[in-house]
């Protein structure tokens, strides 16, 4: 079997070509590396790189190959920083999916996997479960759901076949750290090797349920060979939430450091966002998960091996008004 991976430069996207490529299949990555870095694309794939915003470049995905599998996870997940890039968010995540959907159509993809998040839940809707109606409240929230209502037109129409996940606060390896608008547990371990306090945006008190990469990337790699996850959705990822608070000890016990933390001004976010996995479990009985200090053991590891590195500002900022101060410098 042939797979697409989109996002294979990147952090979960890397993860999953490893596990398409344990499973046998034949796999061509390709990612635009804005975010993601050729170390990360595992060598038994073929890599192709290119601008999934680009319907030539798309189309031209297919003229080498056909492919059985396709599993997108190209996009760029910044929630917090979605209402200031607005067009951005939706040219990314929104139509650069709709363009890999369109020529999955044209050849007969066999399953489109597709990665989501619960995002798409909003606010007040915990334990976030599969039967509750999305009620996203920012940008990057919209753009996942329209994708997973657009896949089941597709499969309604044209009967391309699909499985959603909804991951959430997706750690480990991999992962870059030089992002400062997403993946809180980089930018930790980020600021504590270069001897900076941990920022937290307000008192600390969200809460979020973090999930190692092994927890996830091998469901995905997994999903068009479970008949009974076809055309479903699923919650993927850990059960356990935890403060920020609580989250900034655990990664400096990680470390070995000392958690110094800095307060900054609260932002517009949801404050308790976790899952309920029942329905993942029953259809893929995955291995019990790793807990949230062995994980991060492992995370801090791989990054005292690559050592810090420099946060790279967003260049693109389309508003500006109410951003919060720290993204401003």
């Amino acid at each position: 079997m042939n797979a697409l991976v989109t996002g294979a430069a990147g952090f979960i996207g890397s993860h999953v070509v490893d596990h398409c490529l344990a499973l046998g299949l034949r796999v061509t990555s390709t990612d635009d590396l804005s975010g993601g870095f050729l170390r990360n694309v595992p060598s038994g794939s073929r890599f192709v790189q290119g601008d999934l915003r680009d319907p030539d470049f798309v189309a031209s995905l297919w003229e080498a190959e056909q492919y059985d599998y396709v599993y997108h996870l190209g996009a760029y997940a910044a929630e917090g920083l979605s209402h200031f890039i607005r067009r951005y968010n939706y040219q990314t995540n929104l139509i650069a999916s709709v363009n890999l959907i369109n020529e999955s159509i044209k050849h007969d993809v066999k399953c489109f996997v597709f990665t989501s998040s619960i995002a798409v839940y909003g606010r007040n809707q915990t334990p976030m479960v599969e039967t509750l109606t999305p009620q996203p409240e920012d940008p990057y929230g919209v753009s996942k759901y329209a994708v997973e209502l657009d896949l089941k037109a597709a499969h309604e129409l044209f009967g391309l076949n699909y499985v959603i996940f909804r991951p959430h606060n997706v750690y480990g390896e991999r992962q870059n750290i030089a992002d400062r608008y997403r993946n809180v547990i980089g930018i930790f371990m980020n600021q504590i090797l270069q001897d900076q306090p941990m920022s937290i945006f307000g008192d600390g008190s969200q809460t979020r349920a973090f999930s190692h990469i092994d927890d996830v990337a091998p469901i995905i790699a997994r999903a068009p060979m479970v008949r009974e996850a076809e055309n479903r959705l699923f919650n993927v990822g850990a059960d356990t939430p935890y403060t920020v608070l609580e989250l900034a000890q655990e990664v400096a016990a990680a470390l070995g450091r000392p958690a110094r933390i800095k307060h900054l001004e609260a932002r517009n976010e949801v404050l308790h966002a976790f899952a309920d996995h029942s329905a993942v479990r029953r259809v893929f009985a995955p291995s019990a998960p790793i807990d949230l200090a062995t994980g991060l053991r492992r995370m801090a590891q791989w990054v005292l091996d690559q050592g810090p590195a420099t946060p790279v500002r967003f260049e693109n900022i389309e508003i500006s008004r109410n951003l919060p101060a720290s993204w401003r410098v």
